[in-house]
């Protein structure tokens, strides 16, 4: 007597059923044993059987990108899933979003069935030849690698994008949409983002795209590079990053990364509040290494913090993060909004060449370096009245119809400073939440002078409002 499970050919779009079949289906019969055919699978065999399908070419290459064209390959681990499953939940959108996750084992039954929140279930390839074979130092790397051919073997149609991350990453698909336009898919280009470090960088590569945060592959590089992805693998047994191994598979066809700053690696430690407040204008794409970072709302856990910010960027991404600096010259108060996050009034008339610089809240991912980081920061004002801000979280955000956003922003904790007397001795310390309206246009939409508020209502908390400050962006 033997128990075998019947299964079809499967790819990845089918494959997290075939997993909850093979668990809890089990087709039991009795007779002689004969060699097995292709008409039988083991449930390994029919999670890890690659699919034998490869995409057509892209169709109707002068159509806008849009989120059909990309394709998402994500690489995790079943043990991490348990807790970075909220973090892609919280941006994946179930029969939107096109791509899959890659677990480097079947799931156990208690994450089955698998839910239908969460991105087609694939397990990685059996990479053991591979690294046996070429001695590789760094047989996850690998794996990671890997997963380029894997998710282009799936055969989906229409791509012109390949964006590859892992699982504590949080995507802002509607900007990558948007930043991936901008470059031409039917050429070879490989787009990612620099660390915030400049150890890292100078370790790996200063022209190396950190892939944790997310890389983008078009169509045609990712097709030349899967012909000979495993010999390329093979001929850098040395390499023990992913991302580097990938940037030397990249570079033997000649192409360089096309760096984008809205790819964040956060190789950062601690509160990263100071580094998203003052986000360089470009749009907000990624965030990586939640786990490693503190929450970055301080009433929340890290979970909530993904979901109550992404409130903000089912509005209106576009803006999400972009700063916007403005000036109340009756109380010589500054004012710096980073859209969607949060807001700071500081009780100083500071230039905007400081403002725009990240409050330096947060510490480097390894020490060691002057500098540390790859952008200039002001030091973390504890003590003084006038550099000190007052801080405001992301409270609500709402379409209010018509032509405003309506995003308040409400007290984080009392700053526990006196007063700045050189600006006037005119107190923050009342104002409890800052509400800013904004137009429902996209920002790359807007023609004229962005980032930046065009007048006060009632000279900002006036009589009327006088716990409240009411800002009016372009």
């Amino acid at each position: 007597m033997m128990t075998k499970l019947i299964f079809p050919s499967l790819n990845c779009l089918q494959k997290s059923l075939c997993i909850t079949l093979a668990i809890h289906a089990v087709v039991l019969f009795t007779q002689p044993y004969y060699p097995a055919s292709e008409f039988f699978f083991s449930p390994l065999q029919s999670i890890l059987s690659p699919s034998q399908t490869t995409p057509p070419p892209p169709i109707d290459h002068n159509s806008p990108t849009n989120i059909n064209h990309l394709v998402f390959g994500l690489v995790g681990s079943l043990k991490a899933w348990r807790h970075r499953k909220a973090y892609i939940e919280s941006w994946w959108r179930p029969n939107v979003t096109r791509g899959y996750l890659y677990l480097d084992t079947a799931p156990t039954e208690e994450l089955l069935p698998w839910s239908a929140t969460s991105p087609p279930l694939c397990v990685s390839d059996d990479i053991s030849k591979l690294v046996q074979e070429s001695g590789h130092v760094a047989p996850i790397m690998v794996r990671m690698v890997h997963a380029i051919l894997e998710v282009y073997r799936e055969g989906d149609q229409g791509v012109r994008w390949y964006v590859m991350g892992d699982d504590d990453s949080i995507f802002f698909v509607d900007n990558w949409v948007d930043v991936l336009a901008k470059y031409d898919h039917t050429k070879y280009v490989y787009i990612g983002g620099h660390s915030e470090t400049v150890m890292s960088n100078f370790y790996y590569s200063f022209d190396q795209g950190f892939g944790g945060a997310g890389f983008a592959l078009s169509y045609p590089l990712a097709s030349a590079m899967v012909k000979d992805l495993e010999g390329c693998i093979k001929r850098y047994p040395h390499l023990n990053s992913a991302d580097f191994i990938t940037k030397f598979c990249v570079d033997e066809l000649g192409v360089s990364l096309s760096a984008e700053r809205g790819i964040h690696q956060i190789d950062l430690r601690g509160d990263i509040s100071g580094f998203l407040s003052s986000h360089p204008q470009s749009p907000l794409m990624s965030l990586h290494h939640f786990d490693m970072v503190d929450p970055i709302f301080p009433s929340m856990d890290r979970f909530q913090s993904a979901n109550h910010l992404m409130k903000s960027a089912k509005v209106d991404q576009s803006r999400l993060l972009q700063q916007t600096i403005c000036y109340h010259k009756p109380t010589n108060w500054s004012f710096s909004v980073s859209w969607g996050y949060c807001a700071h009034i500081y009780e100083k008339i500071l230039p905007r060449g400081i403002l725009k610089r990240p409050l330096e809240t947060f510490e480097a991912w390894v020490w060691g370096t002057s500098p540390p980081f790859m952008f200039n920061t002001r030091p973390r004002p504890f003590n003084d009245s006038c550099d000190a801000p007052h801080v405001f979280f992301l409270e609500t955000v709402e379409n209010a119809g018509g032509n405003d956003i309506v995003s308040t922003y409400a007290r984080s904790t009392l700053r526990g400073l006196p007063t700045c007397s050189s600006s006037g001795n005119h107190s923050a310390e009342h104002i409890s939440k800052v509400r800013v309206l904004s137009p429902p246009t996209k920002l790359i939409q807007v023609k004229h002078v962005l980032f930046s508020c065009s007048y006060f209502r009632k000279l900002c908390c006036g009589k009327e409002l006088h716990s409240h400050c009411l800002i009016l962006m372009q």
